[in-house]
């Protein structure tokens, strides 16, 4: 299950952040998001130790913390989404195909004329799209 999503600009600057649990576990959610971006920097900074290569945009598992497991994606413009599961044996052909309709959805909220770049996401129908994907997320890998 998903408990956590979000967005995190080029530098480093929360643009959409989403819990899907109780409010108690809010904040230490937006805290392993925060923490992940220091993974994220290492892995596209020092592409010849970790796995992905620099072409590639999904960079799979960033670390496994207590109950959950925090994956990560980066877009060509180095937007971040940050993914917090409480599932301990998701496939990453589940978690690809989550990002990459997460993607599409981002792109549609950005390219809203009234959108302001680098600027928070406040559109209302990217929140319910973001709330559809995560509920459909593991049901199929079709999409």
């Amino acid at each position: 299950m998903i408990v956590c999503v979000a967005v995190v600009g080029h530098q480093n600057n929360p643009l959409y952040i989403q819990s899907f649990t109780e409010a108690d576990d809010a904040l230490k959610l937006h805290h392993i998001v925060h923490c992940s971006l220091d993974v994220v920097d290492e892995r596209v900074n020092n592409p010849k130790k970790s796995g992905p290569m620099l072409n590639e945009t999904f960079l799979g598992l960033l670390y496994p913390i207590e109950n959950y497991k925090v994956y990560g994606y980066l877009t060509n413009t180095k937007v971040k989404f940050i993914l917090v599961s409480t599932d301990l044996d998701v496939k990453d052909a589940d978690v690809r195909n989550f990002f990459r309709r997460f993607h599409a959805a981002y792109v549609d909220a950005v390219s809203n004329p009234f959108h302001v770049p680098g600027k928070k996401i406040t559109s209302r129908t990217f929140a319910e799209r973001v709330s559809t994907i995560v509920r459909s997320f593991g049901l199929s890998s079709a999409g």
